[in-house]
């Protein structure tokens, strides 16, 4: 008994299904061969594992997860502002490590050597106008951010229960956040920079008891040198990016393992 079909469209599939089945046979042989060399399923397995990490980390809209008909509001833009926040922070942290390499903490000379390297940036290098500029404007759009971020979790409640400490790790970066841009402030040592420092001194000095330990400890002395420029350059440059690092790695762990919280 012929196995062969008896019209022209029954023979037409005929021919699809037997040349859908040497794919198959040629692809399950070239993933078999693949794995037995490189492992290739778990690594899969390692792959979607990911994605479903990845879909608890989407927020959901009410509608979409009690499946109701009207799904006007499919996602929360909002959400988005931690992860925009840490691209500012890597671009300031790159563009900033390039201005290192001219730079200068230094206070002597008619004209301070700091604002001197400044303006051979900005003036002299190529590129340099626009690096120091993506510098200065990404480190001000991540203060901005990372404030709204922080209202954006107030607001919607995602601070409670479970996510407490997350919360606080947050404020400390909030904290951390305005500590790198008043260092870098001061940074330049132009007139801005330097009635900013007479401030931050002033202030340090306000503080009851521990004021004068505070000025001399942070500004060295009470009242603005060399001393206070090197010690704002290594908070800036040697401090705060591993201590901000370090928090930002925990606390995206730590909304990794718990996922994205509803609004409450």
């Amino acid at each position: 008994m012929s196995l062969e079909p008896k019209d022209e469209h029954d023979h037409n599939a005929w021919l699809a299904e037997r040349d859908l089945s040497v794919i198959e046979k040629t692809y399950l042989t070239t993933l078999v061969w693949l794995d037995r060399r490189l492992r290739l399923v778990d690594y899969l397995e390692i792959l979607e594992n990911m994605y479903y990490k990845i879909n608890l980390q989407m927020p959901k809209s009410h509608t979409e997860q009690y499946n109701l008909d009207n799904k006007f509001w499919y996602w929360y833009p909002l959400y988005a502002l931690g992860s925009f926040s840490l691209l500012a922070y890597l671009v300031a942290a790159i563009s900033g490590a390039l201005l290192g390499f001219y730079y200068a903490p230094a206070t002597a000379g008619e004209t301070p050597a700091a604002y001197a390297t400044i303006s051979t940036i900005m003036m002299d290098q190529n590129f340099g106008f626009m690096l120091r500029s993506i510098h200065r404007w990404s480190a001000q759009v991540m203060a901005a951010v990372v404030f709204l971020h922080m209202i954006r979790v107030y607001f919607t409640g995602a601070y409670k229960e479970p996510r407490e400490v997350n919360w606080l790790i947050g404020v400390v970066l909030l904290a951390l956040t305005v500590g790198f841009g008043y260092t870098g402030y001061l940074l330049p040592w132009n007139q801005l920079a330097f009635w900013a420092g007479q401030i931050g001194v002033e202030m340090a000095l306000a503080v009851p008891v521990v004021g004068e330990w505070g000025a001399q400890l942070i500004f060295g002395g009470f009242s603005l040198s060399q001393s206070t420029l090197q010690r704002m350059y290594i908070l800036h440059v040697f401090v705060l990016p591993f201590v901000v690092t370090g928090l930002i790695v925990l606390h995206i762990g730590i909304v990794w393992m718990q996922g994205i919280a509803e609004p409450h």
